[in-house]
């Protein structure tokens, strides 16, 4: 790690990773999306027919329990992010954090740095864990082909874009129940009724631009090619990375220049 990062950030990044990993409930939200994936994951692959190159999604029918751990791993990257920070409001213990850490700049980078990597390991390890069972338990019902291994990748990405987010949306509502239900609001029903409300108007180019809207279309290998709301794959990912950077940055601003 020293030889990547700067030496006088690492302490501030093994910091942020221990409360993360301190917290028993913590703990048991990250098992969470593997147990998913495991689930789902067996579930539709002993239950799915023979791939269809024609059907939904592109990986197969298989593989749904591969998505479903996927969504169940970006909700607990954007949970993690937002305890990173909301969660020191909380508890009030953001004044003590900067005490010891008084370089704001260091502070924020090491949350979002320590948080991400959260993400990034949770992603990997859901990912496998499908991975195997589709060997095991789905052979011949899925190809483990170029479109597979964008979904892996893609996950990846999404998944610490998320934490990122979560991290700036803490940061920025200094409240962990608040930006939980915004988050999570935004992300089940407000983005998904904006986009049968800009479809009606003939705006789906408009939804495309939206953060769930990116997620769903850069993990999906082209599956919903024909749907207006959803971006190419590398675009959506563009799209979905302009927001962590945008809901990162505002959280950085607001702990810089407010008083806590």
């Amino acid at each position: 790690m020293t030889s990547v990062l700067p030496a006088d950030l690492v302490p501030g990044i093994e910091s942020e990773a221990r409360k993360v990993a301190a917290l028993r409930q913590t703990r048991l939200l990250l098992a969470a999306p593997i147990a998913v994936a495991l689930i789902a994951t067996l579930i539709t692959a002993l239950m799915s027919g023979p791939a269809d190159p024609t059907g939904q999604p592109a990986t197969g029918a298989a593989t749904i329990g591969l998505y479903l751990g996927l969504i169940a791993v970006f909700v607990v990257a954007a949970l993690l992010g937002i305890a990173a920070t909301g969660g020191e409001y909380r508890h009030d213990s953001m004044a003590l954090t900067v005490l010891f850490a008084p370089d704001r700049d260091h502070l924020v980078t090491a949350k979002y740095v320590a948080v991400a990597a959260y993400a990034f390991a949770l992603a990997l390890a859901a990912e496998l864990v499908s991975v195997l069972v589709l060997l095991a338990a789905a052979r011949g019902k899925f190809e483990f082909g170029w479109r597979l291994v964008e979904v892996l990748g893609a996950g990846l990405f999404v998944a610490v874009c998320w934490a990122v987010i979560g991290a700036g949306v803490g940061l920025l509502l200094r409240t962990v129940s608040g930006a939980v239900w915004l988050v999570l609001g935004w992300a089940f029903a407000l983005e998904p009724l904006i986009w049968v409300v800009a479809d009606g108007f003939g705006a789906s180019g408009f939804a495309s631009l939206l953060p769930v809207s990116a997620t769903v279309a850069g993990v999906s290998a082209g599956s919903f090619e024909d749907a207006a709301v959803f971006a190419p794959t590398p675009a959506a990912l563009v799209v979905l990375a302009l927001w962590a950077g945008a809901v990162g940055l505002a959280g950085w601003w607001d702990l810089r220049n407010r008083d806590l």
